[in-house]
């Protein structure tokens, strides 16, 4: 009698494969040239570069933005896929599994595990600071610029 009970017990914690396996979150490691960028996670700040910050498996996507000042934003998207665990619960017959693994989350997996960032330095063309002009260079002007005493 004790164990079939063992047995049901263990079955029943079994079935729930990718809770066992992964959690409900997902350390994401964030990583960026220059350091001590901001990340920004849809729309909330959560620190700066370098860092791991746990995301919810569960949520359905996630807008990170790395910025700085000085230099060019940039903008990642993280979405969610399905855990391979997830099949342990398919193949074992664990609907009770399937059932905990979504209610946690655990049934999915981040597309990603690290965020790896080189910021660009922003180039300025002009800029108003206290009602001066200052007017800066640049060897790589960007196409979308306006040319201004430009002769050809």
């Amino acid at each position: 009698m004790k164990f079939k009970i063992l047995v049901l017990i263990t079955a029943l914690f079994l079935s729930s494969c990718a809770t066992i396996v992964s959690s409900s979150t997902q350390g994401i490691s964030f990583v960026s040239t220059p350091k001590k960028a901001d990340i920004i996670i849809n729309g909330v700040s959560r620190g700066r570069t370098p860092a791991v910050i746990d995301l919810k498996r569960k949520k359905q996507n996630y807008k990170i933005e790395i910025e700085k000042e000085g230099y060019e934003s940039h903008t990642v998207f993280i979405d969610r896929k399905i855990n391979g665990w997830v099949w342990g619960n398919i193949l074992g017959g664990g609907l009770i599994g399937l059932v905990v693994d979504y209610s946690t989350g655990a049934m999915y997996k981040l597309s990603r595990d690290q965020v790896s960032i080189e910021l660009e330095k922003q180039e300025i063309a002009f800029d108003l600071d206290n009602d001066n002009l200052i007017i800066m260079t640049t060897l790589n002007p960007k196409p979308e610029w306006k040319k201004i005493g430009y002769a050809e």
